[in-house]
């Protein structure tokens, strides 16, 4: 079994008033802390799809500059799972470049509790809540992508076969909180 792992890092950042892929946290950009979390997380590919800007990557990893990322959050992750099939992944596990405390920890905890095959699907939970990173095998790409449209990506899917998700605690793990503004960062 092949995983990429895609990082979302294309929206412009709206509430943050900038592209948040290129935002620092401890001098590393939230695109190259994200793709190296899903690196070191077990990931055997790492997908990086990214909007109106550039970022300085792993020489390892697949950058999809995608243009129409001003659509929204469901044409970004159409892209990283079609970057992902051209890799012949068998899954993609997705996580968003804004959740900077999600790290190798949590990313390897969905790896290992997801079930081996294409239509694996699984996500980490913390308090009990689904969150990211989930898991997608290759089977149920084609209706994520039916599904996912402007800021939605894999939830209506995720929702219409909850019985399938397995959901792996990860509470002391790692964060999910995300950067929506500059108050959000660290001091």
């Amino acid at each position: 079994m092949t995983t990429a792992g895609v990082v979302l890092a294309a929206g412009g950042g709206t509430r943050f008033g900038r592209p948040k892929a290129a935002v620092e946290i401890g001098g590393e950009p939230l695109a190259v802390r994200s793709a190296r979390a899903v690196r070191l997380g077990g990931c055997d590919e790492v997908v990086v799809v990214v909007g109106p800007i550039d970022v300085d990557l792993d020489p390892t990893d697949h950058l999809v500059r995608h243009e129409g990322w001003a659509t929204g959050l469901g044409s970004s992750l159409a892209a990283g799972l079609d970057a992902a099939a051209d890799l012949g992944a068998d899954r993609a596990l997705v996580v968003l470049c804004d959740q900077p405390w999600i790290g190798a920890p949590v990313v390897r905890a969905v790896l290992d509790a997801a079930p081996p095959g294409r239509a694996a699907l699984a996500a980490a939970t913390f308090g009990g809540r689904r969150s990211h990173p989930v898991l997608l095998g290759a089977d149920p790409w084609a209706g994520v992508r039916a599904l996912a449209d402007g800021d939605v990506g894999a939830r209506p899917y995720l929702e219409r076969h909850v019985d399938d998700v397995v959901t792996v605690p990860a509470d002391g793990l790692g964060d999910p909180a995300d950067i929506d503004r500059p108050d959000d960062l660290p001091g």
